[in-house]
């Protein structure tokens, strides 16, 4: 896989953080984990239940070599997330997401919650809207 990376910008290389100085092309020719800085979710900008998840797996990625204290803390945020969900897309997400997971697959997991960002964010914009009052 070649990936170009423009001056300053980083990448996360199985648990390493590279950052270039100049435009430069990288040919990963093994089986790596990697994130792209634009990827790298900041734990400030974690403020939904999905994108903690997401930062969750985000630790799992990065830090492969010690993913038991995040593997724990997933279990817990995962299931919880479960317990209370009622969409029906959102808990397959979850299936899908627990699945890829299981299988060390955490980039194929971010993927995925990112893809479940728009769901989440129309059913919190449901649960907050209020019905306005109306007088007869």
């Amino acid at each position: 896989m070649k990936i170009s990376l423009r001056a300053g910008e980083r990448i996360y290389i199985n648990g390493a953080v590279l950052r270039v100085d100049r435009k430069v092309s990288v040919e990963l020719v093994n089986d790596v984990m990697f994130l792209l800085e634009g990827q790298v979710m900041q734990a400030s900008d974690a403020t939904t239940a999905m994108r903690q998840l997401y930062f969750i797996v985000q630790l799992m990625l990065m830090n492969p070599t010690d993913v038991r204290d995040a593997s724990a803390l997933y279990a817990q945020h995962h299931a919880a997330l479960a317990a209370v969900c009622e969409s029906h897309e959102m808990l397959e997400g979850l299936a899908a997401v627990d699945e890829l997971v299981r299988a060390t697959r955490y980039f194929e997991a971010l993927k995925r919650i990112r893809a479940l960002f728009p769901v989440e964010q129309a059913i919190l914009a449901g649960a907050t809207t209020e019905v306005p009052f109306q007088a007869a």
